[in-house]
Parts: structure tokens; sequence; C-alpha cells
């Protein structure tokens, strides 16, 4: 996610209400673009290898070049949009979008189908923090921002499910194609709004890009990922395969060292070194690897291994979506403050895990109903109780400077940790396919066995990875008294009215992607810590939107700015 715009050089009057709420459809139905395109390439994936012929090895790298262009480029989209006037960036990342959309739906070949889905993860890393920015500008009083930010959540959360159903119809009865040309009529929409109801703002100063970090930053995560897809066809031990992985970690290393000297960093290590915060990311980030691998590896399984139908396969998985939403929403509404993250997302790791081990299972000839569907199941159920948990407590007592990072930070996890998980997880499947298939070649069914057995190993690593990460949950994320007090420190102190009871401090107080930029410090004492939305941009991030607190009556009222 983004922060939210830099202060403009003049105010300008509050758009009229239904100028506001016209503003929030735009906005809405940009983010739903962004948002159902994770899962609505899915579902075509199968058609589209068929139609274009390339082989499985490279499949995963449909999935690979939009999560990895994304997630890497939140921080970068971000703070473009703070350099530069909102408006046209929101509206450059929708034409961007769509253009690309375009050449993927038209493209004859794999190549221009990765080159196009790598920039549609480029713009929407542009669009993402931009609609958020101009959301947070537009709705100033606490009453009508909470709705919007409802909506424009609900928004984020659903899209998945969309996706998974939109996919299937256009895929089924039209062409895989049009999966991406249906874009192009989204940001037809949303252009036309923004250009009609979305106020102009320009920066008052400035902020400076921090180049070298961002190209650090980029390389390093380019070459880890493709170093594990370069393992899948030319194995662990090739020279191209090692110098990646090495070369990739030193250059996050010299990233690291290089945010740590400039004085604009495009990452404040402070964020990371947090123990609170870092294992809230480490949670994040194993579980995106985990859930990406899901939805390929079962995509394929029911669509190829199970015969089933583009748009039955998205109807199958949306048990799963509504157990993360409803999970999600308990978890963190109901549950968080009572038992506190570690023990909530410690459960939800270890859900997660027997949900892959049940599905480590499968066979070639499992039924849905008793094979895969308990899994889905579990894995909804495990899966929002991490996502919801893990968003509001790694944006939970941040620095008001820092605040806007830390809730990008959450999405960037999430997309890189699905495309390093793609990849790594696609070289172990195939892997284990071919051996197979060496060893049982002449079956009549030794294809269909050989892919499933792939599937279950994939699935049976991403079982040991969420175990290492209830390990690492349990060790590193806070108790329930320990959330508290964080949250009673990031709301600081309050000041009552004379001869009033003191209030209770506001919770949870979790940051939205607005940054301390926006509003200078001069205007937010320390009295007056606001409250913060947590927007999810992404399929797996259905964490419900925190509102900020009511106007108390008795001490003066603690708004967002």
């Amino acid at each position: 996610m983004s922060s939210a715009p830099s202060p403009v050089a003049h105010e300008r009057r509050t758009a009229p209400a239904d100028r506001r709420w016209l503003v929030l459809v735009v906005v809405a139905v940009a983010q739903l673009m962004v948002v159902l395109d994770a899962t609505i390439v899915n579902i075509a994936l199968p058609s589209a290898q068929r139609a274009l012929g390339f082989p499985n090895s490279d499949r995963q790298w449909i999935v690979t070049a939009y999560a990895l262009a994304f997630g890497s480029l939140l921080l970068v989209g971000g703070r473009l949009g703070d350099m530069f006037n909102r408006k046209w960036v929101f509206i450059t990342g929708l034409i961007g979008f769509a253009l690309a959309s375009a050449v993927g739906g038209a493209a004859g070949s794999f190549v221009v189908l990765v080159t196009a889905r790598a920039l549609q993860g480029v713009f929407g890393a542009l669009l993402a923090p931009s609609a958020l920015g101009t959301l947070v500008s537009t709705f100033q009083d606490p009453v009508e921002r909470g709705r919007a930010f409802g909506v424009f959540g609900s928004v984020a959360a659903g899209g998945g499910g969309i996706g998974l159903i939109l996919g299937g119809l256009l895929t089924q009865y039209l062409s895989w194609r049009y999966c991406l040309f249906v874009n192009l009529v989204f940001a037809a929409i949303a252009v036309t709004g923004a250009l009609a109801y979305i106020r102009t703002t320009r920066p008052a100063a400035r902020p400076r890009m921090d180049w070298p970090g961002t190209v650090l930053a980029c390389a390093g995560l380019f070459l880890i990922v493709f170093g594990f897809s370069h393992a899948e066809t030319a194995g662990w031990t090739s020279a191209l395969t090692i110098g990646c992985l090495v070369l990739g970690p030193v250059l996050l290393a010299a990233f690291a060292v290089a945010e740590e000297r400039t004085s604009h960093p495009l990452l404040p290590l402070r964020v990371l070194v947090d123990r609170t915060r870092g294992g809230s990311y480490a949670a994040v980030f194993i579980s995106g690897i985990a859930i990406f691998g899901t939805f390929l590896f079962l995509t394929y399984y029911l669509q190829l291994v199970r015969g089933e139908r583009p748009l039955t396969t998205g109807l199958l998985f949306l048990p799963m979506i509504g157990c993360i939403l409803i999970s999600s929403n308990v978890a963190s509404i109901v549950l968080l403050l009572r038992v506190g993250p570690r023990v909530l997302i410690s459960l939800g790791m270890l859900l997660g895990a027997g949900g892959m081990v049940y599905l480590s299972r499968l066979s070639a000839t499992s039924s849905y109903l008793t094979g895969v569907l308990p899994a889905l199941l579990i894995l909804g159920v495990g899966f929002g109780m991490i996502f919801a948990p893990a968003i509001n407590t790694a944006t939970t007592g941040v620095r008001r400077a820092d605040s806007g990072v830390a809730s990008a930070l959450v999405n960037t996890m999430q997309q890189v940790g699905g495309s390093i998980g793609t990849s790594a997880l696609s070289t172990v499947a195939l892997t284990a396919t071919a051996s197979y298939l060496a060893a049982h070649h002449t079956s009549p069914l030794a294809p269909a066995i050989a892919a499933t057995h792939g599937y279950t190993m994939a699935f049976s690593v991403s079982a040991g990875l969420l175990g290492f990460g209830c390990i690492v949950s349990l060790i590193l994320l806070p108790s329930r008294r320990r959330l508290a007090e964080l949250r009673r420190a990031a709301a600081g102190p309050v000041t009552t009215a004379p001869g009033a009871q003191a209030p209770v401090a506001p919770a949870p107080a979790v940051v939205s992607a607005h940054p301390a930029s926006a509003h200078p410090a001069s205007a937010h004492p320390a009295s007056a810590q606001p409250g913060f939305e947590a927007i999810p941009v992404a399929l797996c991030s259905c964490s419900p939107v925190v509102s900020p607190p009511r106007e108390s009556t008795a001490a003066p009222a603690i708004l967002p700015r």
C-alpha cells in the first residue's frame, strides 16, 4: 500500500457528498480490477497453456511475473504518488494496466504473455497505492471514512471470489483471452470517472526517490525468483542457478546497507528489525508461499487430472474464499484482543499445515467432496486466522513517519512470498513428476498419476513451511498483554475535559497507508494520535477494515486526518 497524498499547496474545499461517493465508486472499480486479476488468470491458465503450447516448466511464470513486479514495486508506486499529481498517477496506472491486459489477451506466444503480465504488475503497483491515497484524501469525516473504507475493503476481500467465477465464465464460454480483455472495460469506466470526479492535488514539497535502493531491491528479488525457476530445467547444480541464488541475497544485503546510509530510504530498516513487525511480516511471507501454491496446483489438479471445466473449478474454490472472509473477520474483530496474535497466528499456521498434509494424500482418483473440500475449509479458516491478525499486528505501535511503509510491506511480503513460493514449489512439483514418470512410464495412467504426485510433493513442502511458520510465530509474535501495551503506547496520552472521566485508549490502532508526511507533526500533537485503517490490495489479505474510533463526548475527539 502506498502513502497518502503529500501536503498540497492550497487547501481545497471538501467535495460535495455526491462527488465523494462517486469517487469511491471509481476507486472501487479500479481496486476490483487489480484484485480479481490475481485469481481470474489462474482459472484461465490451463487453457492458455494449451493454446500457446508452453511447457509445464514455464507456466508458473504467468503467475510469478505479475506477483514479483507488483510486490517489489509497491513501495516505489507509493512514493511516485507522493512525488507527482496523484490523480494523473492513478489514471496512468489505469491506462497502463489496460494496455498491458490488451497485449496479454492478444498474445501469440508465451514470451509476449509473460511480458504483458509483468507490465500488469508494474502498473498495478502504481495504481493500487494511488487508489488508496485518493480515497484517504477524499473522505475526511470519521463516520463517512469508516463507510468508505468498509466498501473499499469489501471489494478487496471479495474480488478474489469474483475473479474465480468470472474467470471460469469467460474461459468456458468465450476464451481465456477475455480474462485479460475484460480489464479494458473496468479501466474505461474508472478512467472516465477519474477525469470527471477526482480532484487534482499537487505536492507542495516533492519527496526524493531512493533509486539505488530501488534497483538493488528489485534486482535481488528477481535473481532469487529466477534462480528457483531456472532450477526446474537446469537443475540445482547449474552455474546460473547457483549464481542467481547467491547474488540475489548479496544484492538484498547491499540494499540493507544502502538503506541504512541514505537520508531518504525507500524502506527504513527500523520497520523490519522490530520483533513484533518482523514476526508478522514473516507470517505473511510464509503464508503467501503456501496459498499461491495452493491455487496454482489445485487449479491444475482439478482441470487437468479430474477434468473439471473452468467455471466449475472457480466455483469449487469458493468454500475456501468464504472461510477466509468469515475467519478473518472473527479473528480480527472478536479474538485478537482476547487471545493475542501469538495464539491466533500460530493456530492458523497449524491449521494451514494440517490442510496441506490433507492435500498431500490426494490421488488421481480422489473425489472433490472427500479429497479436496475438507482441506479447502481447513485452509480457509487457517489463512483467515493468519492474514487479518498479522496485518493488524504488523501495523500496531508503528511510528507515524513509518505508517505508510509498514502497511505497504504487508502486501509486499505477501506478493514476494507468493512469487518465490510459486517458483520454488513449481520446481519441486516438476522434479517429482519427472522422477515418477521415469520409474512408471509404462502405465496408461502414468501422466495423471505423475502430475498428482508432483502436486502432493508441493503440498508436503508447504505443510513443512507452515509448521516452521508456527514456530516462528510462537517465538516472535507478542502476547495479548504485549499487544495491548503497544496499542496504548501508539495511542499516547489523551487529555480529558475538566471533571470528566479519562477515556479508554482507542483500539485497535491499525495504521493505514497514509504517512506522516501527509500531515505535519505540528498539526498532530501526541494527545491526538489518530486511528488508522489497514486495507488489503491482494486476494489473501482479507483483513476487515478497522474504522476510526467514534468521537467521545467526554474528551476531545481522536480524528483521522
